[in-house]
């Protein structure tokens, strides 16, 4: 049935774009303020008063009227689930009941850019293998569409049988040329399929065990996935989260289905008084057994939240590596592809102008 008010909430979600850049500066804008001695409602119609980002000001417009109708700041903003995640809303309202709230903001930033940073890296790792791969597909087209079709009415004339290389090019051409826009149609229609079916648990959860079997890659997602969720964890422990709600918000906030579901099953296995480690331990694919003994270690010490944020650190430390060594390990792979087809094409075409000079010479 047609609901007005749903209709309404996803239009609202659509405008409500905010960037996670804009929330870092909005949880150290406020907790710098608050710091100073401003109050809530002060600081909060300062930023408005900064911000650029018109949906952002309607938004904070809104929890500054609530604010002024006795709310508290956490449930003022848990109104805007689509902007403000369980994790960001539990860290505040802890501040709140605490008294921590600029100090608890300010680490929450600090631990939103270190995610940034994090995601940042690993999309700027993958950039250089994706300019050769188009350059490979570039130079590949151009050779395809504009330097063979000069050269094939050269073949037809020659009364030779063409060697197989030369005659698997010309249909490859002759297809490509015929059939480009339904090629690129197809294509685009696989992606847009891939797309639409990552909305159904299965075919997600397919793709997101084969992200992690892959080679190197699998290795960047395991952990990217770790680093996340353990400092996730530290940070929401830290705050004095309940276990069992760390758990829930943390696998709240994950997109990789895989580690989602080992953390949902956690909640359970804890809830029965099961220790976190022999859990993690069960799925090695996933966590590697370092992270299952340190973990071990801080739940028999009481140090688990500092053992998590050392976890973090370490993988964090361990993924800058992996993604400094990406390019050098990728590079060479896509040069042997796209020397691979230069070489191909050009033997294609050298081999029977070679077939005929040889003939007229004898």
């Amino acid at each position: 049935m047609f609901s007005f008010d749903k209709l309404k909430e996803r239009s609202e979600r659509f405008l409500s774009k905010i960037s996670r850049q804009e929330k870092i500066l909005f949880a150290q804008h406020l907790a710098l303020m608050m710091k100073t001695g401003m109050g809530q409602i002060e600081s909060l119609r300062v930023i408005q008063s900064q911000t650029q980002n018109k949906p952002f000001k309607q938004v904070l417009a809104t929890v500054i009227s609530n604010l002024e109708n006795g709310q508290f700041l956490s449930s003022s903003l848990g109104r805007f689930p689509w902007i403000f995640e369980n994790f960001f809303v539990n860290v505040i309202k802890l501040g709140e009941v605490s008294g921590t709230l600029p100090e608890n903001l300010n680490y929450l930033a600090q631990e939103m850019r270190k995610k940034q940073q994090l995601e940042s890296k690993v999309r700027s790792a993958m950039i250089y293998p994706v300019i050769i791969l188009v350059a490979t597909i570039g130079i590949t087209s151009a050779i395809i569409f504009f330097v063979i079709p000069k050269i094939l009415p050269i073949f037809a004339s020659l009364k030779i049988q063409l060697p197989v290389s030369t005659r698997i090019l010309i249909g490859s051409i002759t297809f490509m040329r015929n059939y480009f826009f339904f090629v690129v149609f197809g294509f685009v229609f696989l992606i847009v399929l891939i797309i639409f079916l990552l909305r159904f648990p299965r075919v997600k959860n397919f793709f997101d065990r084969v992200f992690v079997a892959l080679p190197m890659i699998g290795k960047i997602t395991v952990y990217y996935n770790i680093v996340n969720i353990t400092r996730t964890l530290a940070v929401l422990l830290k705050s004095g989260i309940k276990i069992i709600d760390a758990f829930t918000i943390t696998a709240d906030i994950l997109n990789n289905s895989e580690y989602k579901k080992v953390l949902v099953e956690a909640v359970s296995r804890i809830q029965r008084g099961e220790a976190i480690y022999r859990h993690i331990s069960e799925k090695e694919k996933l966590f590697p057994s370092t992270v299952s003994r340190i973990i071990e270690v801080g739940e028999r010490t009481g140090n688990l939240d500092a053992n998590l944020l050392y976890l973090a650190q370490f993988y964090e430390d361990e993924l800058d590596e992996m993604i400094k060594n990406l390019s050098s390990v990728i590079e060479p792979a896509l040069l042997v592809v796209m020397g691979g087809l230069v070489g191909f094409v050009a033997i294609s075409i050298i081999t029977p102008i070679y077939q005929v000079t040889q003939s007229i010479s004898k």
